[in-house]
């Protein structure tokens, strides 16, 4: 499957950003749908995960009532949806499928399948 992230870009502190993920190809094998971020020095960090089909959510404690991911089944596209951004928030974000989890949903490992990834810069 090929995932294409999209709706980066600049956003004031304070300011919201709603990113998209949508899906090409052989979709029907994976089960969840993440979105991660990587920001200056840091790892690969779980920000949010979803059951698609079923609404199922996970979420990061940094981004607990912040960030909102949802689907839309028919255009095979996941959203995030950001609110109250901090500079914190600055990162590349990719989505990622999976078919399972073999434990924690953030692991990189249980993902097969990557996006390119879209930046998000937070300015204070």
């Amino acid at each position: 499957v090929q995932l294409v992230e999209s709706g980066g870009g600049s956003v004031q502190a304070g300011g919201s950003r709603r990113l998209s993920c949508t899906a090409s190809g052989d979709v029907y094998g994976n089960n969840y749908v993440t979105w991660f971020r990587q920001g200056p020095g840091n790892g690969r960090e779980g920000v949010a995960a979803i059951y698609l089909g079923f609404g199922n959510r996970y979420y990061a404690d940094s981004v607990k009532g912040r960030f909102t991911i949802s689907e839309d089944y028919g255009k095979k596209t996941v959203y995030l949806q950001m609110t109250s951004l901090g500079p914190e928030d600055t990162a590349v974000y990719y989505c990622a499928a999976a078919r399972a989890f073999g434990g924690a949903w953030d692991l990189p490992r249980w993902y097969n399948d990557w996006g390119q990834g879209t930046q998000v810069t937070v300015s204070s």
